[in-house]
């Protein structure tokens, strides 16, 4: 993890427990959080270590990668999850959605909790299908809004798309703004995340070509990593965007 995980980590109360044998020979439940391209690989060393605890996978992934997973451990191991809503420090804000067989085990450990709220749904898989259903408006739209923003800037009608926005679509130009500082520092994890979705929306015999299009949106503003201190700005966001943009014919 990187060192801003890991001081997130030792501000939580955490403890670094050094590797996966130790953790698998002392953990009776397993907790697998992580960009959601590193999910099958994570498993697959929590399996390769032979563990038999509960292993909770709640990871922003396709319900058939959630699936994938869960064949890698004994019938009744797996549990799939979703985690929608910010870090839970303040209560009412985050939600665990959780499903499979012993979903409610794992729910349980929540039970005097104030701060998160745990969600038992039905099906092997349900908690992935909420989660990526959920993520495809929330992280999709801002991809679009931006990917629309970048659009006006390259052909020179930046400032009138934004004052069109005011007249009719009162609060957007806010939210363009303010969305660089928020998602660019988490761009590169979301490119994962969209291609996870655009999945979910083809096995569904859905368009996922909206989504494809985010993750590219998420991967050019990858450069943005790391910049929680120091927040990316609109214009640094459409920097970026537009590196590669060719400047339409009006």
């Amino acid at each position: 993890r990187s060192p801003e995980s890991a001081a997130r980590a030792v501000c939580a109360g955490l403890e670094d427990i050094g590797d996966i044998p130790s953790m698998v020979k002392a953990a009776g439940v397993i907790w697998s959080i992580c960009p959601p391209d590193s999910a099958l690989d994570v498993a697959r060393d929590v399996q390769r270590h032979g563990f038999t605890g509960l292993y909770v996978d709640a990871n922003a992934v396709a319900p058939s990668t959630a699936e994938r997973i869960a064949a890698l451990f004994p019938e009744g191991c797996y549990i799939d999850g979703g985690i929608v809503g910010p870090p839970p420090v303040k209560s009412g804000t985050t939600r665990l959605y959780l499903s499979g067989p012993k979903a409610g085990e794992v729910s349980a450990l929540f039970s005097s909790s104030c701060k998160l709220q745990a969600l038992c749904l039905e099906g092997i898989s349900a908690a992935s299908a909420l989660k990526m259903a959920y993520a495809s408006w929330t992280k999709g739209s801002t991809a679009l809004l931006l990917n629309a923003r970048a659009l006006a800037e390259s052909a020179g009608v930046g400032s009138a798309l934004e004052a069109e926005w005011e007249l009719s679509q009162r609060g957007l130009a806010q939210r363009c703004a303010q969305a660089p500082a928020g998602n660019g520092p988490k761009a590169w994890r979301f490119v994962g995340e969209m291609s996870e979705i655009a999945k979910t929306f083809d096995e569904a015999g859905l368009p996922g070509d909206f989504h494809r299009g985010a993750a590219e949106v998420y991967g050019r503003l990858a450069p943005l990593r790391g910049r929680e201190t120091n927040p990316p700005n609109l214009e640094e966001a459409l920097t970026l965007m537009t590196r590669l943009a060719k400047k339409p014919r009006l």
